[in-house]
């Protein structure tokens, strides 16, 4: 065998050392080469290079360990990174530090069947305004994450339901030739599970389920520590499971997908037959007001004491935990986060997701298993998309 067969090992030693200052902070030339658990010299020939790309400096003398002092390294405070979050009905933009600190931020709806150009011309748009305000100069990376399953490795959308216009659209590309920097996309329940692991209430959890409920309904899988995106990219889409064989026709094509029969637009299709047929007092009056019904009405019409409300609540509940109940046994995660829009419809939700899942699944499997509302709430998407995009530009991603 010759060198030139010999697979390529890529050099991880740039991510570690600049996500250990991402996630601590500025630290000593010592405490990294201690940290890391790698040769000094190897260590301090890799922040000479660091410095020399303009991705870290010196920031002074470290406090003394007794002997010589060390210099600290912190992360240029010249790093700019844009998260991107696209839902079907909004756009969130954040422009954040190395560190992930945001330096602004952007929040507008929008609807995402208007179609990729459309869409992504208003993201430039906003972009270019950050910029003008002073956010960047230029940017490093950019994560963006869109409501649809994503060829990962192709940065494109693959046959999303809800995304008319935007299968094998070039996202990536087109992103990064706008504004002249690497660009990921994800899936946006993705990002969101990355986000929460990153900063919020899962924290370091080896193996989580991300359960997004909102206007789809969609899965993050983390395993062992890595996001599971499966084969093709689409692994979670559990939006798509069948629940009821002769239910509502699905926006895939498809009978009963659980996203047809509870998701915000189900819920929303449902609350406004129990409006018109007087069954739901709380909503009649509401369509009445206001010529619609939607789910905070319904959440609302819970809190009240409304009992259709409430039932339409519990339903949705119990066809999720199902859902659930079944991928616990399966994957035995050691937590579940739930998050998106649908998460406004309260503790009855939980508590009856709850329910079925603790009761449908093995007992060795629910025994240390919480299950508990993202931390995060709405920021969790662009909080993702910023630790991809930091990931991209310290060299993790290809």
């Amino acid at each position: 065998m010759v060198l030139s067969d010999l697979p390529l090992v890529p050099n991880l030693l740039p991510l570690r050392l600049l996500s250990l200052l991402r996630d601590r902070g500025a630290l000593s030339r010592a405490e990294l080469a201690d940290r890391l658990a790698e040769p000094r010299a190897r260590v301090m020939a890799e922040i000479s290079a660091l410095v020399s790309g303009g991705l870290v400096r010196e920031a002074g003398p470290a406090a003394s360990r007794g002997g010589r002092r060390s210099t600290l390294v912190e992360l240029s405070p010249d790093i700019r990174l844009a998260a991107i979050d696209l839902g079907a009905s909004s756009i969130d933009v954040e422009i954040t530090d190395g560190r992930l600190e945001p330096v602004a931020a952007h929040a507008e709806p929008a609807d995402i069947r208007s179609g990729p150009k459309v869409v992504l011309h208003r993201v430039n748009e906003i972009l270019e305004k950050l910029q003008a305000q002073g956010a960047y100069q230029r940017l490093q990376a950019i994560g963006i994450g869109v409501p649809g399953p994503v060829s990962f490795r192709d940065g494109v959308p693959v046959s999303p339901p809800i995304m008319p216009g935007w299968d094998r659209y070039p996202v990536r590309d087109l992103l990064s030739r706008e504004h002249g920097c690497p660009v990921v996309v994800d899936n946006d329940v993705n990002i969101m599970a990355i986000g929460e692991r990153y900063g919020g209430v899962a924290r370091s959890v080896g193996n989580l389920l991300f359960l997004k409920l909102g206007t789809g309904i969609g899965c993050g899988i983390y395993l062992g520590g890595e996001v599971y995106r499966g084969t093709d990219g689409c692994a979670g889409d559990i939006g798509h499971m069948q629940m009821d064989g002769h239910g509502q026709v699905c926006s895939c094509g498809n009978l009963g997908c659980l996203e047809a029969v509870f998701s915000g637009n189900a819920l929303a299709r449902d609350a406004l037959a129990v409006a018109r047929s007087g069954t739901s007092p709380a909503l009649a009056q509401r369509l009445n007001s206001n010529g619609s019904v939607d789910a905070r009405d319904v959440a609302d019409g819970a809190a009240a004491g409304d009992s259709t409300c409430v039932r339409l609540i519990r339903d949705g509940g119990h066809l999720v935990g199902t859902a659930l109940a079944g991928l616990v046994s399966f994957i035995n995660p050691s937590m579940i986060v739930i998050g998106g829009g649908l998460c406004g419809l309260g503790h009855a939700l939980l508590a009856e997701i709850r329910s079925v899942v603790y009761r449908r699944s093995l007992p060795l499997a629910t025994g240390n298993l919480p299950i508990v509302m993202s931390e995060l709430g709405p920021r969790a998407g662009v909080v993702g998309a910023a630790v991809l995009a930091s990931e991209l530009a310290y060299g993790g991603l290809e």
